[in-house]
């Protein structure tokens, strides 16, 4: 689909060496306009970054947004976004200067890989996110159900599986296009109550447990609902509180870098080396929609690019196998 360069000038690519230069474009600006940035420049021996190469520019460690609310600039955030800090674990935050641009920008990478948003109806199942404040996810799912033209057949669904499925059954018998939005644990939790076979509805899970049960392989969890709801392949989307872009996975589990997100792979214990093609890795995310936040992060996911381009996520990284970065941490926290 192509993309409107005037609606989205700012962070979106068309090519690969037009994404180099928007994003060697707010390295320089970042650099200038961070100061946590600039702390975290300051701290690295021999930082030399180069345009020619992506992985010269540095990424933030990811536990930054912990502790820090990290802009760009000067500016009053519209909103902040907040991860759910389950676990006890601290929460991220990210603040947001324009939420319509955060909004258009999640349309923009639904899009790209499964065309106009209105053509779908929506079905979200994200319980735990909304029940509580900050979710990104939420506000996206939110929009997508508000430009759908099946309202009638879209919304959230938080304790009503009953009513989620006799609509679903009414959604084929009509012929309309659904996504089933859904966290992991909740989409599980349908499974285990209901088996229908809708070999058109895209099953579309964003990940996650929350400590609701054992965290399953991914092939293991598509598997399973893939017999539950009697699709052939699951679809998965990767996003996280501290990108505004996200990715999306017809299958497999085989992610596709939006215009405006690039995956690199780094070593696990020397956050400075690039891994090939084909290696596993820890995952760098350069999001050129976190123009007003930092748009290099280096990421506590573990992952693996591949050769045609897609890249997979594997896994986190344990505390212990990260190197280097938490040095950086303790300095600048």
């Amino acid at each position: 689909m192509a993309n409107d360069n005037t609606k989205y000038r700012h962070f979106v690519a068309n090519n690969m060496k037009d994404f180099n230069d928007r994003a060697w474009e707010i390295f320089q600006f970042q650099s200038k306009n961070n100061t946590l940035y600039q702390k975290f420049l300051e701290l690295l021996p021999n930082c030399l970054p180069n345009q020619e190469n992506l992985f010269s520019i540095p990424c933030i460690p990811v536990h930054f947004f912990k502790n820090q609310l990290i802009q760009t600039g000067s500016w009053e955030p519209e909103t902040i976004f907040s991860s759910s800090g389950t676990s006890g674990s601290t929460q991220s935050n990210h603040a947001v200067r324009s939420l319509n641009s955060y909004l258009e920008n999640t349309v923009r990478c639904f899009e790209e890989r499964y065309g106009p948003v209105e053509n779908y109806a929506f079905m979200a199942l994200l319980p735990h996110y909304l029940e509580r404040k900050g979710s990104s996810l939420v506000d996206m799912a939110g929009y997508f159900i508000g430009k759908s033209k099946f309202q009638d057949y879209s919304g959230f669904f938080l304790n009503h599986k009953d009513s989620l499925v006799t609509l679903l059954s009414k959604a084929k018998a009509e012929n309309i296009p659904v996504v089933l939005l859904g966290v992991s644990f909740a989409l599980l939790s349908l499974a285990s109550d209901f088996t229908f076979q809708f070999p058109e509805l895209i099953v579309m899970e964003t990940g996650g447990m929350k400590g609701q049960g054992r965290e399953l392989p991914r092939s293991e969890l598509h598997d399973i609902l893939k017999t539950a709801f009697g699709v052939n392949q699951i679809h998965s989307e990767y996003g996280m509180t501290e990108l505004l872009s996200q990715a999306y996975a017809p299958a497999d589990g085989y992610f596709y870098e939006s215009s405006s997100l690039k995956i690199l792979i780094r070593d696990i214990t020397d956050p400075f080396r690039e891994v090939p093609d084909g290696k596993v890795g820890a995952v760098n995310i350069i999001d050129l929609a976190n123009k007003d936040s930092i748009s290099f992060i280096a990421t506590d996911d573990l992952g693996r690019k591949c050769h045609d381009g897609t890249f997979e996520i594997l896994g986190r990284l344990d505390n212990a196998e990260i190197r280097g970065c938490n040095l950086l941490v303790h300095h600048l926290t």
